[in-house]
């Protein structure tokens, strides 16, 4: 009887597992099918088009701007220009999937130009920002960490190629490959960069 009710509790787990699974994969198709068609609307010059990729991206990329760094207004100032950008070279996005990473690439280049321009000027700590747990339940986790304040400042003073790293993937929750893609590196470089970075993390906070 035992043996029955067990088996009974692991066919219901898998039943959940399977339609949370399915569930998953809607929603992704649902949203790759939302982003190809707002691709096709930018190509075709479609103004309301371009007023729903702010609407859409303009949360993640302000706070992406933020977090590398710039003040409130220079990461608004950083943020329309991404957009700008986006807008008039929309011809250059080959794959409707890639919309994601493609709009991250123009803000690393966006950011990366301003802070050759501006040499002298300081960046900002990540501050009053929410910021994601950064565990990932494999080997790279470095667990949680009470004070989120002490995590910021600690991502804050990283070297700028590793701090890219953690802000994407964890921060801004790109995947591994988007998150490559947008560093313009292979994705195991991506990841040896990651690493090297949580190693230099679990120092600044232990």
């Amino acid at each position: 009887m035992k043996e029955k009710v067990k088996l009974a509790e692991q066919n219901a787990d898998m039943t959940h597992l399977e339609d949370k699974a399915r569930a998953l994969d809607v929603s992704r198709e649902q949203l790759e099918q939302r982003r190809h068609a707002l691709v096709a609307r930018l190509r075709a010059g479609d103004r309301d088009a371009a007023s729903d990729l702010v609407d859409e991206y303009h949360q993640q990329i302000y706070l992406y701007m933020r977090r590398l760094g710039h003040d409130r207004q220079s990461s608004e100032d950083l943020t329309q220009e991404v957009f700008f950008n986006a807008w008039h070279h929309i011809g250059q996005l080959k794959d409707e999937k890639a919309l994601n990473s493609w709009l991250y690439r123009i803000a690393s280049n966006v950011s990366n130009l301003y802070w050759r321009r501006h040499k002298h000027k300081e960046m900002v700590g990540i501050e009053n920002i929410n910021t994601p747990e950064i565990s990932t339940g494999r080997d790279d986790e470095f667990g949680h960490y009470e004070q989120l304040e002490q995590l910021n400042y600690a991502v804050a003073r990283l070297p700028e190629r590793l701090k890219q790293t953690v802000v994407l993937h964890y921060m801004q929750q790109l995947t591994i490959a988007e998150a490559a893609q947008v560093a313009g590196i292979r994705q195991g470089t991506f990841k040896s960069r990651l690493n090297r970075a949580l190693k230099a993390l679990r120092k600044s906070v232990t």
